[in-house]
């Protein structure tokens, strides 16, 4: 079996697994005298891609959102979760994050971010290569509650090397060690992450994109390249690697206004103007992740770029042990708010954290979204009206009108605390 093979069939075995036995819709038919697992009352739902937002009860039951009512009556429900005065959104997706701790240099257990970003699903960004993927997998994910799923760096070394580049020698870059990689977790592994930057690749220009490129066609199936942007060696090296990206494939950090080695800046956004290669790649289907991170995110490039047709399509932090304790604070709903303060509004914030990054992983029907039969999913969130400040990493500052603050998340079902659920067991 070819590796194109393997990785459709064991990620069809994956999306198998995760529907389980019986459909969403056969579970949601209930019987008089059945109760649900969980219901969240009182709450008002909001989910852009359904097009909803209003009071309703959510029910859930085996993991799935079974119901979605105006009233569920509380006899019908083992646990209830207090939702009154609350936004319930369909659980967040982080599209960029590092939760890999253990294992890569930076990263942060996933299920410890609940209380700052709210997350039930988590896309671990290059943390692990080829040669550690496996730990990843087996001791990581397997003991943790929030949902992961990954792309392998083209360093086979992952970031385990961190704070020391994992391209400054290109031998640790194997394209065919990371395409074996993906096509084998092809349930989880979403692609090839590489980083450009010229403190990663000093001169190696665009040839660890080329090899993490290379990596997705082998592995194929769909695979695609996150590439990490900011302070390139060139301009021209940047718009190189903006001619490179495909269809599907995710430039992080897109607004990133680091410099280079020499200081240059070398970003998408150059003296006011957005770069040609940034538009085509845009207009082409590249998709634009924010990848805040802690030193990646430019209001000055953000704003320029969006305004001349380059907006983002998805939302993520970057988190990590030291991007989460810089001033920016890219915590995944921070993030979200930061882009409210920059006139985009609470729908279309929300979208761009659970329904847009969802069909990005493109592993779980109905992931990212509130709907009968789908995964069950949801954070709580409060929206604080009120003046606040926005950093970005380069110190410049925006004034917003509200934030959103996480509250807590239920994840298959199954509250991230109180109400606990007797036994304690969530797979």
């Amino acid at each position: 079996m070819s590796f194109h093979d393997r990785r459709r069939f064991v990620a069809g075995m994956g999306a198998a697994f995760a529907l389980g036995p019986i459909s969403g819709a056969v579970r949601a038919q209930m019987k008089p005298d059945d109760k649900f697992d969980l219901v969240i009352k009182g709450g008002e739902l909001l989910d852009p891609g359904q097009k909803l937002r209003g009071k309703r009860d959510i029910g859930f039951r085996f993991g799935k959102i079974a119901a979605i009512e105006a009233d569920i009556a509380l006899a019908r429900a083992n646990r209830v979760l207090d939702a009154a005065g609350k936004l319930v959104l369909p659980g967040l997706i982080d599209l960029h994050s590092h939760v890999y701790p253990y294992g890569s240099a930076i990263g942060i257990p996933a299920d410890e971010l609940i209380p700052f970003q709210g997350t039930t699903t988590l896309v671990s960004a290059g943390d692990a290569g080829a040669n550690n993927f496996a730990a990843f997998r087996r001791y990581v994910m397997a003991a943790t509650r929030s949902r992961l799923y990954a792309f392998v760096n083209i360093a086979n070394i992952g970031l385990s090397g961190f704070p020391e580049p994992e391209l400054y020698h290109l031998g640790f870059a194997h394209a065919d060690a990371a395409g074996r990689a993906v096509a084998e977790n092809a349930d989880i592994a979403l692609g090839v992450k590489v980083r450009t930057s010229e403190n990663v690749v000093a001169k190696a220009g665009t040839e660890p994109l080329k090899r993490a490129i290379r990596g997705c066609e082998i592995a194929g199936g769909g695979a695609k390249v996150m590439c990490h942007i900011g302070g390139v060696a060139t301009p021209e090296v940047m718009s190189e690697t903006l001619d490179l990206l495909r269809p599907g494939d995710i430039l992080t950090h897109c607004y990133s206004g680091a410099p280079n080695l020499g200081g240059a800046f070398t970003n998408i956004v150059q003296n006011g103007k957005l770069l040609p290669a940034a538009l085509a790649a845009k207009k082409r289907g590249v998709i634009f992740d924010i990848g805040h991170g802690g030193g990646s995110f430019d209001f000055t490039v953000a704003e320029p770029a969006i305004q001349q047709g380059a907006g983002p399509d998805t939302i993520s932090s970057d988190i990590h042990v030291f991007s989460g304790n810089s001033p920016g604070m890219p915590y995944l709903t921070w993030v979200m708010s930061k882009f409210m303060a920059l006139g985009f509004t609470l729908e279309q914030v929300v979208q761009m954290a659970t329904a847009a990054p969802a069909r990005v992983i493109n592993r779980l029907p109905m992931l990212g979204s509130l709907q009968v039969g789908a995964p069950g999913d949801a954070t709580l969130v409060e929206l604080v009206q009120g003046p606040v400040e926005f950093v970005d990493t380069r110190n410049n500052k925006r004034s917003g009108k509200a934030y959103i603050k996480p509250l807590t998340a239920v994840l298959a079902g199954v509250p991230f605390g109180r109400p606990y659920q007797s036994p304690f067991s969530v797979r």
